[in-house]
């Protein structure tokens, strides 16, 4: 394992920057040259490569985003794409590859490792939607981000006495919009994995509204339902001014907190390790705080379980 290369492909989540990090610099501890791939597998169908030196990555843990930038590619999956993608890892001599991201992307290391290319996923996406892993690089940075949003909204709707809907990211897993409404103290949470019935979250804010509560905060995860639709539902039937605020992309950027920063560093280090162990088609995730590894194709088949019993200790702490 002469050169190893690394890419982040897909939603950029915070995190990211550690976790390349420590990839590069445990590579050039191991006397592998590294190179970084830019724009996910855009950029090795392009040949947007260049070599990865400390100095490459120095100051960019605290950092949000990734610095090698980030993309969605359609040619990958196909057979020309796939071809070209090949070639340039032969072209830049690349041992083996480290690649940086969600389902999508670990989908596209497994088509790499498939044709022979040492490839190993470490999963970075805010929406914790992996079954096969605890929590994801990004998740918890992106739960504080909208924790942190609530408190401003809870602030202004109680000098308003309104209600506030707010819609977090989470299209098919809803861990955003339940963790952060546990933390925020919303008084109710709506999430795919539920069916969710308006008329109960507005008996519940006709009864905070009775006993004086000034501020009613509604977690929606997107693609639940139209949060506009909602807000307009909740109004007519509780006649208290309801708000929407979307927070979208907002929650993918900043800081990554400790517990991102300190995944992002165990998982680079790991996923070099393994490479020059000779492995591949591996998964990195976490399970009981300790950092291990899977098979890809066993990653990507595991079922995302929906933490019901938190869900329900929610609507008990919300009454």
């Amino acid at each position: 394992m002469k050169t190893i290369g690394v890419l982040t492909s897909g939603g950029d989540a915070p995190g990211m920057n550690a976790a390349l990090r420590a990839v590069v610099r445990t590579g050039l501890y191991n006397n592998v040259r590294m190179m970084g791939v830019m724009c996910g597998y855009d950029g090795l169908i392009n040949g947007d490569i260049d070599d990865l030196t400390l100095s490459s990555v120095a100051d960019i843990i605290h950092r949000g985003g990734t610095i090698l930038k980030t993309a969605r590619s359609d040619e990958f999956v196909t057979k020309e794409g796939f071809k070209r993608a090949l070639n340039v890892i032969d072209v830049f001599n690349i041992d083996g590859l480290v690649v940086l991201g969600g389902d999508g992307t670990f989908k596209g290391a497994k088509l790499l490792a498939d044709a022979g290319i040492p490839t190993i996923g470490i999963p970075c996406t805010i929406d914790n939607d992996l079954g096969y892993t605890d929590y994801t690089i990004g998740f918890f940075t992106a739960v504080e981000t909208v924790v942190e949003a609530i408190g401003k909204v809870r602030d202004t709707s109680s000098s308003h006495g309104r209600a506030n809907v707010i819609e977090v990211m989470g299209r098919n897993c809803g861990d955003i919009a339940l963790y952060s409404g546990i933390a925020g103290g919303a008084e109710s949470i709506i999430v795919p994995e539920v069916e969710f019935d308006i008329d109960e979250i507005c008996e519940k804010v006709i009864r905070g509204r009775n006993r004086n509560k000034l501020h009613h905060i509604i977690i929606v995860a997107e693609g639940v339902g139209n949060p506009y639709n909602i807000a307009k539902e909740m109004e007519e039937k509780t006649n208290i001014e309801t708000k929407v605020t979307v927070l979208g992309y907002l929650q993918r950027g900043g800081t990554p907190n400790t517990l991102d920063r300190i995944m992002g560093s165990e998982m680079g280090k790991l996923a070099v390790e393994l490479l020059i162990e000779g492995k591949s088609a591996r998964a990195l995730g976490m399970k009981c705080n300790d950092v291990y590894d899977i098979d890809i194709d066993e990653a990507l088949k595991a079922k995302n379980e929906f933490n019901i019993d938190m869900y329900n200790t929610a609507n008990i702490l919300s009454l």
